[in-house]
């Protein structure tokens, strides 16, 4: 479900006027956000919204695009800064939008994002598959093929997404092109239909993050597996390490959620900065509100209602960094 800069700018009223605050730095500024309009986003860039305006800031409807668009829109000031920039998934939006000289990656919002292939566990424990590399394998291929080529369909990325770049790249470098269809749309529509046939007793295989609903249905363990792959390769990066400590290689490196704000924003607001410096969710945190929001909370209202209260629970830190964030200039 996709939210319009109309139904954002309706929850905006809900959290009252930014007249409240005079006296703070941001008092009389006026801040343009931007995000994908994907409702997962929506939670913590209404956390970075509200501790903007109890900083004294307006914050406008965010626009909203796909992610090399809003790289560039924050680059040339179109926008002052988007809470969802993968590091360092989205290194080559960065770099072709102007990079270091444009725009900056500022603090850690959410940390330990992950990525990575999976199948169900009857599938994998019966054929024996923990690597995607079995997936050269013709017979292996067909257990996951749902239109009657022989490949098997990869529940993949929408067009436009970074995962959608290591994807592509991935199928060449492990050779798997001729194995595997990489089927792109809607990821929430197709990954609604991947659950539909597991539940139906179907071999499911697909893509998927966190933090997102889907591990709350398709359980880690429980309902599915994570693969491996045959030997890191991401595109652009030579030397790339995707291993993880215990052996294990999901294909994918471990990410940090940032804010990314243009240079010239930044520097006539230290407070924003410090404040976007000091802001942290745990990711179990927003993984529990998507998964909310996928049991049907998920008006606008309702998810700055989570943020609101995610805010309360954690009350004390919240005003420790409005605090500190609005020392910077007062």
């Amino acid at each position: 479900m996709l939210f319009g800069a109309a139904a954002i700018a309706a929850s905006v009223l809900v959290l009252g006027s930014t007249a409240a605050h005079a006296g703070m730095p941001g008092e009389g500024k006026v801040v343009q956000p931007m995000t994908t309009g994907q409702s997962g986003h929506v939670f913590y860039h209404a956390v970075v919204q509200i501790a903007l305006e109890k900083l004294g800031y307006e914050v406008k409807p965010h626009l909203e695009a796909e992610y090399p668009a809003i790289h560039l829109s924050v680059a040339q000031g179109d926008a002052d800064y988007t809470a969802g920039h993968w590091d360092p998934l989205h290194q080559k939006f960065f770099d072709q939008a102007g990079g270091d000289e444009k725009m900056t990656r500022v603090g850690h919002l959410i940390s330990g994002a992950g990525q990575g292939y999976f199948i169900d566990k009857k599938t994998a424990n019966e054929h024996g598959i923990d690597n995607i590399g079995r997936f050269s394998d013709p017979k292996i291929a067909a257990l996951f093929d749902t239109n009657g080529d022989g490949k098997a369909n990869l529940t993949g990325c929408n067009p436009g997404w970074g995962c959608e770049r290591v994807i592509e790249h991935q199928l060449d470098a492990f050779d798997l092109r001729g194995s595997i269809n990489h089927d792109q749309g809607s990821y929430f529509a197709l990954i609604a239909d991947t659950i539909t046939r597991y539940q139906g007793g179907e071999s499911i295989f697909f893509y998927t993050w966190s933090p997102t609903w889907v591990g709350s249905i398709l359980k880690p363990g429980d309902d599915v597996v994570q693969l491996n792959v045959p030997f890191s390769s991401l595109p652009g990066q030579e030397n790339a390490d995707t291993a993880l400590p215990d052996g294990r290689n999901p294909g994918f490196g471990v990410n940090s959620i940032r804010v990314l704000a243009n240079n010239e924003f930044l520097a006539e607001n230290p407070a924003a900065r410090r404040l976007f410096e000091l802001l942290e969710i745990p990711i179990a945190d927003v993984s529990a509100e998507n998964n909310l929001q996928h049991q049907g909370e998920d008006a606008p209202e309702q998810i700055f209602g989570h943020a609101k209260d995610w805010i309360a629970q954690n009350q004390a830190q919240f005003d420790a960094w409005i605090a500190e964030a609005a020392a910077v200039t007062n």
